[in-house]
């Protein structure tokens, strides 16, 4: 865990209340969970007009989630979080610093929004814990405790792995695959903190099932019109790599004209293409450590994020790790979505409240 410094000229005093949030802050979807009972899940999309009719038309200054997408063609569309953090654009091996402001503007807004959505009264103070990807650089924290200081009085980072660990009180023996959009981060827990060793970033996550799958469906059906966000709803919906699955039948224009087709074999490849990095990434972790606990962790794999709610996926890893590794046992979390917003919140509802001070 890592902890910002915002200094504020005014102590809280002893009737101020404090509001915990434990936010997940993903490329997809971003997820709040709070000391106050509310969870929120927000797509992780942010939209500004782009014209003085558009600002006529939808008569709000910026749009969120499911809205903004809806709208998206009257806005200047943003998802601010690639790999889990904040953009910072390049074209040309430079950094283009109009659209890198853009992205740390939408981003401020994204985690403000998450923060209004948790329903703070004004008289609390907000102490927030933020999940970020495991192997995340200095830069890219300090951007998004930038982009939080805002809208919160006190904030710490903690990675995504290891809270929805902390959150399920799962320290010790065990391996955490936590599968967002933009990252897979891996992380063994063995009775302390992780250090950088005890965890690994991947790119291979749901974006990349998406391309590979909008690929697959131009590579087959050359003659359909597909979206990026068609793609994404495809896989949400029939996300599968069982060898019994039903056909996945799609509609899709062509020409103008609906048409159906069936992506099932397209779906199948697509997802199927993450499970052999995400071995290799286990493989590394159990291969540098203790020889005489190796064993223990291929028992306890714990599957979670958005990503892990593919069908099947538990059982590919299973045999994957038994061809690689001579053993391996997968658990599904219960609630992928708000796994790592959940274990962030325990560790704000843990944490002395001298230590939130010491960050204010």
């Amino acid at each position: 865990m890592e902890a910002s410094q915002m200094p504020l000229p005014a102590q809280p005093s002893p009737e101020t209340g404090v509001l915990y949030l434990g936010i997940d802050l993903g490329t997809s979807r971003t997820s709040v969970s709070a000391s106050n009972g509310v969870r929120v899940t927000v797509p992780s999309f942010v939209g500004y007009p782009k014209d003085v009719v558009a600002r006529k038309l939808l008569k709000k200054d910026v749009l969120f989630g499911d809205e903004a997408l809806e709208k998206r063609l009257s806005l200047n569309l943003y998802r601010p979080l690639a790999e889990g953090v904040i953009k910072s654009s390049l074209e040309s091996g430079k950094s283009n610093q109009i659209e890198a402001e853009a992205n740390m503007r939408a981003a401020r807004d994204l985690i403000a929004e998450i923060v209004r959505q948790a329903r703070p009264r004004a008289d609390e103070l907000v102490y927030a814990v933020i999940g970020v990807p495991a192997q995340a650089s200095i830069n890219n924290k300090e951007a998004i405790l930038e982009a939080a200081k805002e809208c919160v009085d006190s904030a710490m980072l903690c990675s995504e792995p290891f809270s929805v660990a902390y959150g399920l009180d799962m320290l010790d023996d065990v391996l955490v695959i936590d599968i967002g959009a933009g990252t897979v981060d891996l992380c063994r827990m063995h009775g302390t903190m992780p250090e950088d060793a005890d965890q690994v970033t991947m790119t291979t996550a749901g974006d990349f099932v998406d391309d590979n799958l909008e690929r697959l469906i131009g590579e087959r059906y050359p003659e359909a019109q597909v979206t990026r966000q068609m793609v994404k709803t495809m896989k949400e919906r029939f996300g599968s790599i069982n060898d019994n699955m039903d056909p996945c039948v799609v509609t899709m224009p062509v020409a103008g004209k609906p048409t159906q087709f069936d992506i099932k074999e397209e779906i199948k490849e697509a997802c199927a293409a993450i499970v052999p990095p995400i071995v290799s990434g286990l493989q590394q972790l159990i291969a540098t450590f203790d020889p005489e606990f190796q064993d223990k962790l291929k028992k306890r794999v714990l599957l979670a994020g958005g990503g892990s709610q593919i069908k099947g996926l538990d059982t590919a890893i299973e045999r994957e790790m038994v061809e690689r590794l001579g053993s391996g046992k997968v658990i599904r979390t219960e609630e992928p979505m708000y796994g790592g917003s959940n274990g962030a919140l325990k560790i704000a509802n843990d944490m002395p409240d001298e230590y939130w001070e010491q960050l204010r």
